[in-house]
């Protein structure tokens, strides 16, 4: 997203707020609580790993699932890999807040600053997602039987092979 987009989006969501059509303070506090607990899933998993201690991970599958249930009431309705795009936005947004601390302590000023200011444009760009503000209309379609827009072949007339069948079937977003 380069800046002129990223203002746009900002610009569109200021509109929104003004007019009242959506309250964004309840949901930003969610997507707060979505980006914690992404972190505990990931410090569950290192914990449960470093200690061999496997009930850790019956933590993570805990927080995993409240995670599921308070994003699915920021994302309800989503096509194609939004569910995970989001996820990702708010784990990269949550993430690059922690270097920027990190960096901000250590006394890396000017380092942290732009960490904070790419985890903005990151958490901008999950609202842009979140309320449909970024315009997809121009993204093209893959034809079926492409596996993706790099396939100039596609299926032909020849049967899939494993690695086209593992390509098109193997979804990381299914949760």
């Amino acid at each position: 997203m380069n800046k002129l987009q990223f203002k746009e989006v900002m610009k569109k969501v200021e509109e929104m707020k003004k007019k009242g059509s959506v309250d964004l303070s309840l949901d930003e506090d969610l997507s707060i609580a979505v980006m914690n607990l992404i972190s505990l899933e990931e410090h569950f998993f290192f914990t449960a790993e470093k200690t061999g201690k496997d009930g850790y991970f019956d933590l993570l599958r805990e927080t995993r699932e409240m995670r599921k249930t308070l994003l699915g009431k920021l994302i309800d309705a989503h096509e194609g890999e939004t569910w995970c795009i989001s996820k990702h936005l708010l784990a990269a947004t949550m993430r690059l807040m922690e270097v920027g601390t990190k960096l901000e302590g250590a006394g890396k000023r000017d380092e942290a600053k732009r960490m904070f200011d790419i985890s903005y444009k990151i958490y901008a760009l999950f609202w842009g997602l979140r309320l449909q503000l970024i315009e997809t209309n121009n993204i093209k379609k893959i034809p079926d039987d492409k596996l993706n827009i790099h396939d100039e072949k596609g299926k032909g007339d020849h049967p899939w092979n494993y690695e086209d069948i593992v390509e098109k079937l193997v979804n990381c977003c299914d949760e």
